[in-house]
């Protein structure tokens, strides 16, 4: 596939990623965010990222300059935009959020581009709507770690088109990835499956039937799960756990999806895992040991 002018909204964790991987695959790659800071700490990132790339063989000195070279950063997401062929939004879980960038995106992104949104729960058909264009609004779920992780759940809102479908799973194929297209229900598969896990782990522990290690262990060992529920929720954030809970429960109007109270109460509380240093876990910079928070010991 031709190199694309490709533009990522978001400089977190998942923009960084994905930012990392088109340009790792020879796009030219406009990542934005508001705060400059944000894209300069999202570039020293993806170059960390691809000096373990280097280390481990996969990556070349050569490469990794390539790679760097094709991203710019931008704070302004008229400029960051206008020569866009697709744009990438990975922007906090919020759906004001996400309906205000989708229309400031149909105001400056050039008419034959193509607007994703990396979503994890949020109703595709609900963002195109606020577009002038909804055939081209499409969901390109990453999974995270990006640069690692191989899926790409691409999600067909009620009126994305047939050809738009296509060039994402073309190009999400083109990039190493391996996409998988679903259609457009809250939380769509993955975490209309994984969410509703979580939560009951997080149930489990709040009514007492185990501790944090003991429910990680009995998942890991019994059903050989990579990583314990609740260490995922951690690493996926908790007030993100919380966000697709309610978009399930707000989606289906069916109480099993309701969040478990100890989650809401931990993410008022400002514990929400690998990002604020403390979950069900806490989380030393530099350390690699899993050590149970001191709230659940």
């Amino acid at each position: 596939m031709r190199p694309m002018n490709i533009s990522v909204i978001g400089a977190g964790q998942m923009g960084n990623g994905i930012a990392h991987v088109f340009a790792q695959s020879g796009h030219n790659v406009t990542l934005i965010d508001i705060a400059q800071v944000s894209l300069d700490k999202a570039l020293a990132t993806i170059g960390k990222n691809l000096d373990r790339q280097v280390a481990k063989g996969t990556l070349t000195e050569e490469q990794k300059a390539a790679t760097l070279k094709s991203i710019g950063t931008q704070t302004d997401l008229a400029l960051g935009v206008k020569n866009a062929e697709l744009v990438v939004e990975a922007a906090t879980e919020n759906v004001d959020l996400k309906l205000r960038i989708f229309r400031d995106l149909d105001a400056h992104a050039p008419a034959g581009c193509i607007l994703a949104t990396n979503t994890s729960s949020i109703s595709i058909t609900r963002i195109a709507a606020v577009t002038g264009r909804p055939a081209g609004v499409i969901g390109m779920h990453f999974m995270n770690p990006v640069p690692v992780m191989k899926l790409v759940e691409i999600i067909r809102g009620y009126s994305t088109s047939d050809a738009v479908t296509k060039t994402v799973v073309d190009l999400s194929t083109a990039i190493g990835k391996v996409p998988v297209t679903v259609n457009d229900y809250a939380g769509f598969v993955a975490n209309r499956i994984l969410m509703p896990m979580i939560n009951e782990a997080i149930e489990t522990l709040f009514q007492g039937v185990g501790g944090v290690a003991e429910i990680d262990s009995i998942m890991k060992l019994g059903m050989a799960h990579p990583m314990g529920p609740l260490q995922l929720a951690d690493f996926i954030g908790l007030d993100t756990c919380l966000s697709i809970l309610r978009v399930l429960h707000d989606g289906f109007g069916n109480p099993k999806y309701a969040p478990c109270p100890l989650l809401v109460q931990m993410v008022a509380a400002g514990k929400l895992g690998a990002k604020s240093g403390e979950g069900f876990y806490q989380y030393t910079a530099g350390s690699k040991d899993l050590v149970v928070s001191s709230s659940f010991k």
